[in-house]
């Protein structure tokens, strides 16, 4: 069925039977192509019944569905003309995990991250009610978005605004309060017809009359059938949030059962109020193994089909590397805590939530809350640890400065993801960290190389007096050398030096830890074998003693900078301002340029950022050269 959908029009006509047999080939389509590409799975096999009914109903493009974080969007790409890209997903020069605006007309969002989609479905919906334009607009969001406060927050003012906006709760794992008991449903049902939307209608014109002839009587009305709606819904109701907010709530309903949804979806679709539709889906449905686990069927990498088995990479990662050190220091040190924003796996905090119940805390999909949450354990004597991916502390900015550094509190954030992601493409990139924290006053930022220098960073980090960021990639840690073992300074990094110490005929490579790996690769590419380089290793990227490294470079006779972050407001763009009174240093950096990049894995978004090891040894050629 799906080589003939080339739009969703093309199911407008399906037959219940046929619709059930679509929702099973888009399941298996999926099941097959994320266990050859990897991506997100359990979200995806959720949905499908749900996505079918929404564009079975609502008119996509001229209506626009709006699907939060979008890692749950495969169906949707299915449905609207993408089967014979499909693929493709997370390849490179491939169709994207997420919505993306470039790919089809259906995809009204860039979008990665979570709770957003209330905020940009109303901006959408008011843009469109200026400009006189039909079409409803709907947003899709999973129970675990509500931990974040942009989605209240957009709630809040959709319910202030009583805008027609639509939004889908998908509830598959969140313990959400229902309404209980045949009055109750009853009343959802009734709250969905045209008569009561009429009557309703009515009144709230008619009192909006009042208050503006006459005021005083016209507000007590308002207030009186305000709290007369309110009092008659806690008699009946369960207290609901939604409600409250201003919204009709119609739920809970069978997120499995196509028929139902549609035949809901089109009562909604009358509705001249926001409304919240509460959908309750199982993750992973239709596919045993993620039925049964979701957490680990979440973000997936290749698995096998048949039982659902990963190949695990026997090589030491980097969160790996930190879940042994935080183990082992969270053992010295009772004070220590780990807190996380719903990605307790994702960054390594697995054991530590097993062993240390009391010490962890998962605060939901709620950076900005978990940055000061952590401020107030810092005042209070405890030494919380905040882990927290690159991408997604870029959303507690202003938290880091107001609730951490003005406060001067001591608490170590550990960005995982830093530098390069690989297959999740323009959202996920953690290459804003050091640009967006090395200007905020007191704030270390560490930039570990290995596994053991982590350990080190890690425990400079526990005896520091202040704030103290250590970032580090999505990649396998390089093999141990002597060198990462050294001494943390404060301010100094790591030298690694070639052929003794004839510095004066040598280049130095001045390099973020993260990117090691590829600066070693490139000393042992063909055009840079016959140049002697050394390697410095920026353990620090603040502070950074500079009076210490400029002694240091200007015994070279050139320096070539390379830096896993953009280059703008980088260290490495400081550093270069700070050597230029040197008339006979020549520099050059290579880092992330002023543009975004797109999904691939680690070494082709290198080499279109220019940083593969090829990249890196041509430069260094045209450096000595120069």
């Amino acid at each position: 069925m799906l080589e003939s959908i080339n739009s969703p029009a093309d199911i407008k006509n399906f037959s219940q039977k046929e619709l059930k047999e679509l929702a099973q080939e888009i399941r298996n389509t999926i099941i097959q192509t994320v266990g050859k590409n990897g991506g997100h799975l359990a979200s995806n096999l959720g949905v499908v019944e749900l996505t079918i009914a929404l564009h079975r109903v609502f008119s996509s493009p001229e209506d626009a569905i709006i699907f939060d974080v979008s890692h749950q969007c495969y169906a949707h790409k299915l449905l609207t003309g993408r089967y014979k890209d499909f693929s493709t997903l997370r390849q490179k020069d491939g169709i994207s995990g997420f919505t993306n605006t470039q790919e089809s007309p259906h995809d009204f969002f860039i979008n990665g991250h979570s709770s957003t989609s209330i905020s940009s479905a109303l901006g959408l919906l008011t843009s469109w009610n200026l400009q006189k334009k039909d079409g409803k607009v709907i947003a899709v969001l999973g129970d675990g978005a509500l931990t974040g406060g942009m989605a209240f927050e957009g709630l809040s003012n959709a319910g202030q605004m009583r805008k027609n906006l639509i939004v889908i709760l998908n509830d598959n794992q969140m313990s959400i309060d229902q309404n209980t008991g045949a009055v109750s449903r009853y009343l959802s049902r009734l709250t969905m017809t045209k008569g009561y939307q009429s009557f309703r209608y009515r009144v709230d014109k008619v009192v909006e009359r009042l208050v503006v002839k006459i005021p005083s009587l016209g507000r007590p009305m308002d207030k009186f059938i305000f709290r007369f709606k309110r009092s008659l819904k806690g008699l009946l109701l369960a207290n609901n949030l939604f409600t409250d907010l201003g919204f009709e709530y119609v739920g809970p309903l069978n997120g499995h059962n196509e028929a139902v949804l549609e035949n809901v979806l089109k009562k909604v679709r009358n509705l001249s109020r926001p409304v919240v539709v509460h959908v309750i889906t199982k993750k992973g449905k239709g596919y045993t193994p993620a039925e049964t686990n979701p957490e680990n069927y979440h973000g997936v990498g290749p698995f096998n089909i048949e039982d659902g088995s990963v190949t695990k990479d026997e090589h030491l990662t980097f969160t790996q590397a930190f879940s042994n050190v935080i183990l082992e220091q969270a053992e010295k040190n009772p004070k220590i805590t780990a807190i996380t924003a719903a990605m307790a796996q994702g960054t390594g905090l697995t054991e530590f939530s097993k062993k240390y119940r009391d010490r962890f805390f998962d605060v939901g999909i709620a950076e900005e809350h978990a940055v000061t949450f952590a401020g107030g354990q810092a005042r209070g004597g405890m030494l919380p640890v905040v882990c927290i991916y690159s991408t997604f502390i870029q959303r507690a900015v202003d938290q880091m400065i107001h609730d951490i550094s003005l406060q001067k509190s001591h608490a170590i954030f550990v960005l995982d993801r830093a530098g390069v992601v690989p297959n999740d493409g323009v959202t996920h990139q953690g290459l804003f960290d050091i640009a967006l924290f090395r200007p905020i006053p007191g704030l270390e930022i560490l930039s570990p190389v290995s596994a053991q220098d982590l350990k080190l960073c890690f425990e400079y980090a526990v005896s520091a007096k202040g704030p103290v960021v250590i970032r580090y990639p999505k990649a396998n840690c390089p093999e141990e050398r002597p060198e990462f073992s050294q001494k943390v300074k404060s301010g100094k990094g790591i030298l690694i030096e070639s052929e003794g110490k004839a510095v004066k005929n040598k280049y130095l490579i001045v390099t973020t830890g993260s990117m090691y790996q590829e600066v070693q690769a490139a000393l042992n590419e063909e055009a840079a074998k016959k140049i002697k380089a050394d390697i410095y290793i920026m353990r620090f990227i603040k502070p950074f003693n500079e009076e210490y490294f400029v002694s240091l470079a200007t015994q070279y006779k050139g320096l070539l900078f390379v830096e896993d972050g953009v280059e703008a407001g980088g260290i490495s763009e400081h550093l270069c301002g700070l050597l230029s009174k040197q008339k006979y240093l020549k520099t050059k950096i290579l880092a992330f340029g002023d543009k975004y990049y797109a999904h691939g894995n680690r070494a082709q978004i290198l080499e279109d950022a220019g940083l593969s090891p090829k990249q890196i040894a041509l430069t260094l050629k045209g450096l000595s050269n120069a």
